[in-house]
């Protein structure tokens, strides 16, 4: 009984966050030992499929493999796409992870993170693409509580905190308080959107076809929430040319982005404005002392928290970790008994 209780809280428990974009995990008494992009690239030899590369070499190859290998995202907007895909990407981050533990390697504990707003049917298929992938157990927190908890928010006290994050498919708005959620609201607007945005918006007035890659590089180089005075940074951009098909190169500015991305922009805003309507009195007087929290890879967009600051009227500010702050918090969910309550068994 001692040993099967010694084993039950191993150090090869693990908190996972199973992003659109990027996977990051935290193995306990150790802290994130793991973060990867969330994609897989699988080669059909004779018929047959198998895993090639995972993660950081398998992004390096999305949009140039060749007609045998198909470079994969098994995750749309927050949740699985692709089970039997996702299972494998798993099993590889899993291993990866841990490296070598051991006889009891298998003998370990998994927090996922989810979207709060994700239906049982997807919750169930992330526990079971986990279990299959080698978990003795899974239990599940909402992305919103992991965030807080990660960055640091009150959450087991009875303050309101307010945390806004933004992934790569999903953004979640939510009011925290008593280790629960008093009000959550997700909306599919993410990275990836405005990835989508900026391709489109070269596509349609620059006559450019652009990649996912190139579109996300001119996102981080120039991209920003509000529009300069005037055109601000400007760097060049490759694609291909569809009015002759030749390969060609033009320079956008970074008031072009900032109008790209202004109707993404602007979904969220409007998401967090019904989360403050929809928000009790007393928990709404928390957050104007608290503000508004930003965490996820979209808060790092430039001057975010001043579009938001200014929309909203309340403090806004990106978390220290911003990337890392939903598996930072899944992690001490499930280290830390103050925190006993947050994980379910989905």
């Amino acid at each position: 009984m001692k040993i099967r209780r010694l084993f039950a809280s191993s150090g090869h428990d693990m908190a996972i966050d199973l992003g659109t974009v990027n996977t990051v995990v935290h193995v306990r008494d150790r802290g994130i030992v793991l973060n990867e992009p969330s994609v897989i690239a699988i080669e059909t030899v004779a018929g047959v499929r198998r895993v090639k590369v995972v993660g950081n070499e398998a992004k390096l190859m999305m949009g140039k493999t060749p007609a045998n290998i198909q470079a994969i995202r098994p995750l749309r907007d927050g949740v699985i796409a692709d089970i039997d895909v996702a299972e494998q990407m798993i099993k590889h981050f899993m291993a990866k992870a841990l490296g070598k533990t051991g006889r009891f390697s298998r003998r370990h504990e998994v927090v996922i993170c989810v979207p709060s707003g994700s239906t049982m049917v997807e919750r169930r298929a992330i526990r079971v693409a986990t279990m299959n992938a080698g978990a003795s157990r899974v239990q599940l927190i909402d992305e919103p509580m992991a965030a807080a908890i990660g960055a640091g928010l009150p959450v087991t006290e009875p303050r309101g905190a307010m945390v806004v994050d933004i992934g790569g498919g999903t953004t979640e708005v939510a009011v925290l308080s008593l280790r629960g959620i008093a009000y959550s609201n997700s909306v599919r607007v993410g990275g990836d959107r405005l990835d989508e945005a900026i391709a489109s918006h070269i596509r349609r007035h620059h006559n450019l076809m652009i990649g996912e890659m190139t579109a996300e590089r001119v996102k981080h180089a120039i991209g920003s929430a509000v529009v300069p005075d005037d055109d601000g940074r400007i760097i060049s951009v490759k694609g291909r040319d569809l009015v002759n098909g030749r390969p060609a190169e033009i320079r956008i500015t970074e008031a072009e982005i900032a109008e790209a991305l202004s109707d993404g922009v602007g979904q969220i805003k409007a998401a967090v404005m019904a989360a403050l309507e929809q928000t009790a009195p007393e928990l709404s007087a928390d957050i104007i002392e608290e503000g508004i929290t930003l965490t996820g890879g979209g808060a790092l967009l430039a001057r975010f928290d001043e579009a938001l600051s200014e929309r909203t009227g309340l403090p806004v500010k990106v978390a220290g970790n911003a990337l890392i702050c939903v598996a930072m918090g899944a992690g001490r969910a499930l280290e830390e008994s103050a925190y006993e309550g947050v994980l379910t068994a989905g």
